[in-house]
């Protein structure tokens, strides 16, 4: 059997089998991949598999593992267009204050995404 991915790409093979999950005991029938026979005793049902990745990070910021990102509060000044800087994603290193850029300058300064 095969089933379309969350992220639109093609179809995947999946694998008929009789497993169980190493945590919760519960039968596991299909897994996207072939388990390696030594290690069928790790194997985990979706649901505990979920339990054990970090939450997504909210829409409205925080950082990977959920929270709120850490910024950090100074004095520099921009490299390309002069604009004061009073806060940052990053400590930077001192001997470098004078490559950092503003919000603007990094975006305009960035390669496009894909």
């Amino acid at each position: 059997m095969a089933y379309q991915d969350n992220n639109g790409g093609s179809d995947r093979q999946m694998y008929q089998g009789n497993w169980k999950c190493s945590e919760c005991g519960a039968d596991i029938t299909e897994l996207p991949f072939q388990p390696d026979p030594s290690r069928e005793g790790e194997l985990k049902c979706r649901d505990c598999h979920r339990k054990g990745r970090p939450e997504r990070r909210p829409a409205g910021g925080g950082n990977r593992f959920g929270g709120e990102r850490k910024t950090y509060q100074g004095n520099w000044t921009c490299s390309k267009c002069g604009t004061a800087i009073t806060e940052l994603p990053f400590n930077p290193d001192p001997s470098r204050t004078g490559d950092l850029l503003c919000r603007e300058c990094h975006r305009a300064n960035r390669p496009p995404r894909y």
